[in-house]
């Protein structure tokens, strides 16, 4: 197997291990890789996801080695991307940890996650340019709406290696840590937002998702619909608050404490 799922209480998280092909994808990979986002979604035990590749390397992208041959990527309109999960849209956040090159196809998957943490030495990049092989797994799409479409356009052409202070600097990555500790960083900002009330975290993330493209009006009346869906969590956060858990004195990272406060109080 290519591709293995560890589980710590609330927290999943999916390895990526083909370390002799720089963890490229080929269409094996990318099914398990499906797979195994798809079970995440489905267990209602597991709250936030992070995307590993073991062995120094986040992903190189497509396995250029089985393009043509029955082993290649699938690329068709419908059902999954080329690289996997690319194309399912869940309810709870993934957080992508990068060490090392996180590359075409792997910058793809990359973009698919909520949040990125790298490592000091980790680059980025569209290294496909040099090969002749499209971005056709939301690298055109995913790309520009996170950094905008100037600086995406200087990626996607140029082919240039992205470092991780770059990264940081334009919004494409949102911690950069020591080389050799993404794994654990990214699994410990996923159990930070484990902690936190689920059906709010989850509304609030799918009111952004939903806004994009949309005019102001109409994403506003939609953030009010997500919203209303967990009031009634909203009460019970209200009353912890309330009833004195969101004191100064309240550890940081409980709800209610100093990371979780949300709109409570100063």
């Amino acid at each position: 197997m290519s591709v293995r799922v560890e589980r710590a209480g609330p927290v999943t998280t999916v390895v990526l291990s083909r370390p002799d092909r720089r963890n490229a994808v080929d269409g094996t990979t990318a099914r398990q890789l499906t797979a195994a986002f798809r079970e995440f979604e489905e267990d209602d035990g597991a709250r936030a996801a992070v995307l590993w590749g073991a062995g120094g390397t986040f992903c190189s992208g497509a396995d250029l080695k089985e393009v043509g041959t029955g082993r290649g990527n699938r690329v068709a309109a419908d059902g999954d991307g080329p690289m996997g999960p690319t194309r399912l849209r869940l309810s709870k956040p993934v957080i992508a940890a990068v060490a090392g090159h996180a590359v075409a196809g792997g910058l793809e998957l990359a973009l698919w996650c909520d949040l990125r943490v790298a490592e000091e030495d980790a680059v980025f990049g569209v290294f496909c340019r040099r090969w002749g092989v499209p971005l056709i797994d939301g690298g055109t799409v995913r790309l520009p709406r996170l950094i905008g479409a100037s600086r995406a356009m200087d990626l996607v052409l140029t082919g240039r290696p992205v470092p991780a202070a770059e990264a940081l600097a334009i919004g494409l990555a949102h911690r950069v840590v020591p080389t050799g500790t993404a794994r654990a960083e990214a699994e410990a900002l996923a159990a930070e937002l484990a902690r936190f009330p689920q059906a709010c975290l989850r509304s609030d993330r799918a009111s952004l998702l939903d806004q994009e493209g949309r005019d102001e009006a109409a994403a506003m009346a939609d953030e009010l619909r997500h919203g209303q869906a967990v009031l009634a969590e909203a009460l019970r956060g209200a009353a912890r608050f309330a009833a004195g858990a969101g004191r100064h004195g309240a550890p940081a990272g409980e709800p209610g404490g100093l990371a979780g406060r949300g709109g409570f109080g100063p």
